[in-house]
């Protein structure tokens, strides 16, 4: 199995000038590809794959205010052309946006394959530097593993990090354990689990935001390409940085906990994109939810990332119910289903049985009942299939294959208009 070990690392000064050197150029052919394919398409409407965009390299290479392109390795440059040929693979397949220059203040990155760097006595040697990086090994690498790519990472911090690529044959695989649970996250509490255990949400955010404030205040003050601007960038990249590390370390134990403790784990497949766009709510998920401009965050979409292949090492499960399940808004005790169940209501009873429900303990459950229903139906993570729907009594999503005229039902059994 392919991993990544990543590490901190602390450069010499001349190392240090040569990887800034090395991710400028990396920088700058990346920006010049995509320019010359955008507008190879939008004035001739020719498409430009990675040979010719090897090849415009090879030019470009050649032209007298470009020579510092030959002072580096040559590896990182094609690397990201190959990189950049997959961004236009994951936009026309739509997978992706349409690819984006690279800025200087965002840090950067080089790719080191075999062929530019050497391992030795456990020690990384990267092309045109003649001592070794001084990596902070806080763990090591399996035995019998040696990396097959080396990618030099530089914050917008200044903290430098090193990734290395592996091929681990080790099994980590667990002994099975008979247990599950299902999980709600939240913004109060930042996961419920079905057991009735709620984890508080850290709140990275909350407890940096006065000094970011007035740390981005300071920052929009200064004129810009002045050396006071870039200092004020510096300690604002910091504070992210603090923020950032507090999140993916608490993701980083309730996630390992949580697969330690169950063989399987259910969570709703939510799309947070789409959730942060609500101005009210969009600080608060954003404070629990993986943020674009930041490493990592404290849940939700980042969680069940690492969820997903923390249980792929270790033979756990995870089950993915559909994010139109009404899971607060039903009874887990008697299936009735409420028509309204406002944010602020945190504790309701049933109209139907008059059970008390904690909001978050009841959908916690559901979602545990209806991932055990996923499971043994083999519907490949998703509870739209009959069977499912007729074993937990909800009517979960309208079928996509009825036309347009046929009349949808809703959870109360009514009939509704088609959709124009």
């Amino acid at each position: 199995m392919e991993k990544a070990y990543r590490y901190r690392v602390y450069p010499t000064a001349e190392q240090e000038q040569i990887l800034r050197r090395t991710i400028g150029c990396a920088r700058l052919v990346f920006n010049k590809a995509l320019a010359a394919r955008t507008e190879a398409w939008y004035e001739r409407q020719e498409k430009v794959d990675y040979v010719q965009s090897s090849a415009m390299l090879t030019q470009w290479k050649k032209l007298e205010d470009l020579q510092f392109l030959n002072e580096v390795s040559c590896v990182p440059l094609q690397q990201g052309l190959r990189h950049l040929q997959t961004a236009f693979t994951n936009f026309f397949a739509g997978r992706a946006k349409y690819p984006n220059f690279k800025k200087k203040r965002s840090g950067g990155s080089a790719e080191f394959t075999k062929s530019a760097f050497r391992w030795k006595d456990g020690q990384v040697y990267l092309a045109k530097c003649s001592e070794p990086l001084r990596v902070k090994w806080s763990r090591q690498l399996p035995k019998g593993c040696e990396p097959s790519t080396i990618t030099v990472k530089l914050e917008p911090s200044g903290r430098w990090f090193v990734s290395l690529r592996i091929n681990d044959p080790t099994d980590q695989t667990m002994q099975p354990i008979d247990s599950a649970v299902g999980l709600d996250v939240g913004v109060s509490s930042l996961v419920t689990l079905s057991t009735g255990e709620k984890i508080a949400n850290p709140k990275a955010f909350d407890q940096h935001y006065q000094k970011l404030r007035k740390a981005q205040k300071s920052l929009s003050r200064k004129h810009k390409a002045s050396r006071n601007r870039d200092k004020a960038r510096l300690k604002v990249a910091r504070l992210q940085a603090k923020i950032s590390d507090a999140r993916i370390d608490h993701l980083h134990k309730l996630t390992t906990r949580l697969i330690r403790e169950n063989q399987t784990i259910v969570v709703e497949d939510l799309a947070v994109k789409n959730m942060v766009k609500n101005p009210k709510l969009a600080r608060a998920i954003s404070d629990s939810a993986a943020v674009a401009s930041l490493r990592a965050s404290a849940a939700w979409g980042e969680l069940v990332r690492q969820l997903e292949y923390k249980a792929r090492w270790y033979g756990r499960t995870v089950v993915k119910i559909d994010r139109w399940f009404p899971s607060s808004k039903r009874c887990g005790n008697c299936g009735h289903i409420v028509d309204k169940l406002p944010l602020n209501v945190r504790e309701w009873d049933c109209p139907n049985c008059g059970t008390h429900h904690d909001r978050d303990i009841n959908a916690s459950r559901n979602i545990l009942a209806v991932g055990h229903t996923v499971k043994g139906a083999r519907c490949g993570g998703s509870p739209r299939c009959s069977d499912s729907r007729a074993i937990c009594g909800a009517n979960i999503r309208p079928d996509r294959h009825k036309s347009k005229g046929q009349l949808r039902k809703s959870s109360n059994g009514k009939k509704q208009k088609p959709k124009s």
